[in-house]
């Protein structure tokens, strides 16, 4: 399948994937400035934005399509659930991945017996219910999730809504199947096994995916960067994003 992908910029390919609910134009604060450096493709997962979606709508069908629709050697930076899909490409084809940034990610995104830097499980399976009752409102509710407790709340959350569906809307049967991918995949066990640059951005306040994942995670792979934003919820390119910036051109280039 072909996935619809935005360029912008010369330079070395750098990939910007977007979360759950999102679509390549929740990027577009800081692509311009990205884009006086980078060749910058900046794509809509399957299912969202003017993207065809895929079946069956699993992660490793999610890495696919996007591995196919971008150059054979990129960086990738990978926000929320698409962090998910970066890890798993990176972990699959490092070949194809360069260098690999996680934003406001996890390699295990809810809690389970044996981790507890993650979300419960039960506030992603009632957004999959509700989202039959309340569409709109379901998805507004994860996006204050996103903002909650970070500074410049209101700035983010006018951004958020502003973008949600500025592109369309993503049907249910896709939102379900992504919280799925959200509920289901752990990939703690291939944490330490990044074999190109790894560099970990995250929100101090992040009530999505808490801090503590990013900083386990920094320790399991070796020479991992890791820099955790005073003040940042989970967005932090949309709440920080000179800080952002900065991070992105001290480690790609």
């Amino acid at each position: 399948m072909s996935l619809h992908v935005e360029i912008t910029g010369a330079g070395p390919d750098l990939a910007l994937i977007h979360g759950w609910g999102m679509h390549g134009g929740i990027w577009d604060g800081v692509r311009a400035d990205l884009a006086h450096h980078f060749r910058v493709h900046a794509l809509d997962l399957p299912g969202y934005g003017t993207s065809a979606t895929c079946q069956p709508y699993n992660l490793d069908v999610l890495v696919q399509a996007v591995a196919e629709a971008l150059p054979s050697a990129i960086n990738v930076i990978g926000w929320s659930m698409g962090g998910l899909v970066a890890q798993r490409w990176a972990l699959d084809q490092p070949q194809q991945v360069q260098r690999l940034m996680l934003v406001g990610s996890s390699p295990c995104f809810v809690q389970r017996s044996d981790w507890t830097s993650g979300i419960d499980p039960v506030i992603l399976q009632t957004f999959a219910h509700d989202l039959d009752q309340d569409y709109a409102g379901t998805l507004l509710r994860f996006l204050s999730l996103q903002a909650r407790n970070g500074e410049s709340l209101r700035t983010v959350m006018k951004y958020l809504r502003t973008a949600l569906f500025a592109k369309g809307r993503p049907s249910a049967a896709v939102l379900k199947a992504g919280l799925n991918v959200l509920l289901d995949t752990d990939l703690r066990k291939d944490a330490g096994n990044f074999r190109m640059p790894l560099a970990i951005v995250h929100g101090e306040r992040d009530m999505l995916a808490p801090v503590a994942a990013a900083q386990w995670m920094a320790t399991q792979a070796a020479g991992a960067r890791l820099d955790v934003i005073p003040g940042c919820a989970h967005a932090p390119f949309l709440s920080h994003p000179e800080v952002f910036v900065r991070v992105v051109m001290e480690f790609f280039q």
